[in-house]
């Protein structure tokens, strides 16, 4: 008769290996500081280097694209908001991007 390994027996063997072995996987984990995070502290450390003229060409790239889809496919409904979800869009990249410059002048 086959004798099948015992999944419980094998789970537990490997979250003994995970949690005390010191050269398992969890031995990265050791410094706090290696896990990527989006903190504050990561903020202040590494400035964002997108430009306001680079972020808002993208958008506007991003929207043009769907407007040329929606005339070739002639639905004016779907170009009017299109429309406004662009420029609703723009002034809150406009908003966080003025945030961000107050915020960078602040710090300099």
């Amino acid at each position: 008769m086959v004798e099948f390994p015992d999944p419980r027996r094998t789970f537990l063997e490997a979250a003994r290996k995970l949690i005390y072995d010191p050269d398992g996987p969890a031995a990265s984990l050791d410094d706090v500081r290696d896990i990527p995070r989006l903190t504050s502290h990561t903020l202040e450390t590494n400035r964002m280097a997108r430009t306001r003229d680079r972020i808002l060409t993208n958008l506007e790239e991003m929207y043009k694209e769907a407007f040329d889809r929606a005339r070739a496919s002639e639905d004016p409904s779907q170009m009017v908001a299109l429309d406004f979800a662009y420029r609703r869009e723009q002034l809150y990249f406009e908003i966080l991007l003025d945030l961000r410059d107050s915020m960078d002048r602040r710090q300099g």
